[in-house]
């Protein structure tokens, strides 16, 4: 190895920001890619997986990257936006290496991958797994209590067979700062059999958010590995609406054994969302608001709104009604926006400040109504209120986006401002890159880049 040159273990690189030789930020590291070579040869590193604006997935060769230091990346600037897709002959160093089960070649004992360690080669670009973090025992409590030792790559094997039930405990650890939207996208990329053991790794409450920003087919996809009881466990811990959008996807006879199973509030709350058409006010609204009874006081409201598992939209305003508080509450009386809230006295009661010049909306109301009154009076939600003037939900302007974007717009990779012209249309970056990505496993001569002659862009925000 190079004099002093630093070996990195992979975890300490997910999610770290990746910048240009200006000190723009252009993405976030989502991934390694290797490709695994014949007898115990380290495996070559051949590039990052980034995330770039609009959650697009990229490849940057580790020859256009000059730095890894400091918890940062920094590139040559030149980047081929072309979106990342794995070839067979690759592997993922975080989606697939971490928590699978080797043997170590000097005992044939199981260990179980922590973490791996890459290093750049001397007087080359080139860079190498060359050490292998493990725990001795191949699962259960052993995996807690075992020996843990670093070991070279060619200490162990077994990397190149297909394993079942891998787990997934490390890939969670390594991803646990994610945002659920990101570790969605980061789940939506893995393969099957990789995603549900993520899946099977999260907690409820977590798998819950992250449902919640995949698309359909990978929410059912998912849901169906589960066991039935931890279904029905997950879904209760969705918001109401989600949770209803999801089992609609489902057989009749699924839906109605998970809601059997589910808790009778909870599965009520469901129901009756379902009850409703999809693209109305009662179809697109949550059926846990802020509700506050009118002697209840700002102070009362303002702890209600600092509750850290609300969403910025639903924390924006309380609405006051008569018992019971539960939706559908009693009489709805009118809504306090957050602001007002700051503005008035701890004691002050709710009832004394309500706004009631904006009506509610109707369970019926259609989509582009709604929409329209969000967008009219610049509101963040709206309280969906039925003809007896009980408060069923609200509607919120995250569910009217959903909604009003293309059905698989979370499968859709969003043109950049780098990438848009002046007439709307993508620009390409007559640069071109001679070096070698992905080239032969020789370790001399060219290669070719492997995405052809793709679209790049230079680096920037």
């Amino acid at each position: 190895m190079a004099a002093g040159a630093p070996r990195i273990f992979v975890s300490h690189l997910a999610g770290v920001p990746v910048f240009d030789p200006n000190g723009d930020q252009v993405g976030r590291v989502r991934d390694l890619v290797a490709m695994l070579r014949v007898g115990r040869r380290p495996p070559r590193l051949l590039g990052l997986v980034v995330e770039v604006i609009g959650r697009r997935r990229i490849f940057l060769p580790m020859t256009r990257v000059t730095g890894v230091e400091s918890g940062q990346v920094i590139t040559t600037g030149v980047l081929n936006v072309r979106r990342f897709e794995q070839r067979p002959t690759e592997r993922l160093v975080l989606g697939e290496l971490l928590d699978r089960r080797v043997r170590l070649v000097e005992d044939d004992a199981e260990v179980t991958v922590l973490d791996v360690a890459i290093q750049q080669l001397p007087a080359r670009r080139d860079w190498e797994i060359d050490k292998v973090f493990v725990r001795r025992g191949g699962g259960g409590a052993l995996r807690r209590r075992g020996e843990t030792l670093t070991v070279e790559w060619s200490a162990v094997t077994g990397f190149s067979l297909e394993e079942e039930g891998q787990g997934a405990e490390n890939l969670v650890a390594t991803f646990e700062r994610m945002r659920p939207a990101d570790l969605a996208n980061v789940l939506h990329h893995l393969s099957p059999k990789r995603r549900a053991e993520v899946a099977a790794a999260l907690d409820d409450d977590r798998l819950a958010d992250v449902l919640e920003e995949l698309p359909e087919d990978d929410q059912v996809e998912i849901l169906g590995k589960l066991k039935e009881e931890r279904a029905a466990d997950v879904l209760e811990a969705m918001d109401p609406d989600d949770a209803a959008d999801l089992l609609s996807e489902l057989p009749e006879d699924d839906k109605e054994r998970l809601l059997t199973l589910m808790r009778p509030d909870d599965a009520a709350d469901v129901r009756r969302l379902m009850s409703y058409e999809e693209r109305t006010a009662g179809g697109l609204m949550t059926t846990e608001p802020i509700v506050l009874r009118p002697d209840a006081t700002v102070a009362d409201a303002l702890a209600r709104v600092r509750r850290q598992d609300l969403s910025p939209a639903l924390a924006a305003q309380v609405y006051v009604c008569r018992p019971p508080e539960e939706t559908p509450t009693g009489k709805y009386l009118g809504t306090v926006h957050f602001q007002r809230l700051l503005r008035d006295p701890p004691f002050t009661l709710v009832s004394a400040i309500v706004d009631t010049d904006l009506g509610p909306l109707a369970p019926d109301t259609p989509l582009p109504v709604v929409t329209s009154h969000l967008a009219a009076y610049n509101l963040v939600a709206a309280p969906v209120v039925d003809d007896g003037g009980s408060l069923l939900g609200a509607v919120t302007v995250d569910d009217v986006l959903d909604h009003l974007l293309p059905d698989d717009w979370r499968e859709t990779e969003f043109h950049s401002p780098e990438e848009i012209g002046p007439d709307g249309i993508g620009r390409q970056d007559s640069g071109s890159d001679h070096g070698r990505d992905r080239g032969s496993d020789s370790g001399t001569g060219g290669g070719t880049d492997r995405a052809g002659t793709s679209t790049e862009v230079t680096g920037g925000r």
